[in-house]
């Protein structure tokens, strides 16, 4: 069979990507996910970190009707912002799903595994023909992939201590804005990080994933610090020392 000479004008669009070194627009570009159905949720149902599952169990089938269309993503296909602020609310809506799967029977998300392990090595996430924990979201794709601290103010794992879930999903476009926000609101919250002398109290999580941070709370802290509390930071930066704080895992169902 023969085949048609290509035209003389594809012969110079090819010559032009060889000499000019151009290529096309990379896999993802351009491509989103619709978070609509969880925007929706989330503005409804969550306030200043408090989550309604009491109004989340009548609409639970719209939960489904999201998670029915994070299956279908190949994440391949997004862009490293898009990836991310689809992981970071996969974690979030299927952890929302595993607690009504138990609500209201249920104080904390501990009570989701025996012996208190709670559900983050259940294997409940189906993602792209795969079936996922959450820990491999976090700790296999998110930390690995994307080696931002801030992750861990953007995933939440339903527990009071927790850093809140935001009021509105996560999206490419807007990610790194959406990022610092919500580790600025978390540094700079009283009631989870604070000074007293030269003592900075700080969530255990810098001390769970104490790589991600550098193994320097302190320096973190102050990056995201703001007023008063960050000139205190300053001041005394050559004396703090810092100690982690309790983590209370009662459910996240009243206000922070």
């Amino acid at each position: 069979m023969k085949f048609p000479r290509p035209s003389a004008l594809v012969l110079l669009f090819l010559w032009l990507l060889t000499v000019t070194g151009y290529s096309p627009l990379p896999a993802g570009a351009g491509v989103t996910v619709d978070h609509a159905i969880f925007a929706e949720l989330l503005h409804k149902y969550v306030r200043n970190g408090q989550v309604n599952y009491d109004g989340l169990k009548q609409e639970e089938s719209k939960l489904d009707r999201y998670l029915a269309v994070l299956e279908s993503v190949d994440p391949q296909n997004l862009s490293q912002n898009e990836k991310f602020a689809y992981y970071a609310n996969a974690y979030n809506a299927w952890t929302i799903k595993a607690i009504l799967g138990k609500y209201p029977k249920i104080d904390s998300i501990k009570e989701l595994g025996i012996f208190n392990t709670g559900p983050w090595k259940k294997k409940i996430v189906r993602l792209n023909g795969q079936v996922l924990s959450l820990d491999n979201i976090e700790h296999d794709i998110l930390r690995p992939q994307f080696k931002d601290p801030r992750v861990h103010f953007a995933v939440n794992c339903a527990a009071y201590s927790c850093p809140p879930l935001p009021s509105e999903p996560f999206v490419g476009s807007r990610l790194d804005a959406q990022l610092d926000e919500a580790t600025r609101s978390f540094v700079n919250n009283p009631d989870r990080i604070y000074l007293d002398g030269n003592t900075l109290y700080v969530s255990k999580i810098f001390k769970w994933f104490a790589e991600d941070f550098n193994s320097d709370p302190y320096a973190f802290v102050l990056r995201y610090a703001q007023g008063s509390f960050k000139r205190e930071l300053i001041d005394r930066r050559d004396n703090v020392k810092v100690k982690y704080l309790p983590y209370d895992w009662t459910l996240n169902n009243r206000p922070q």
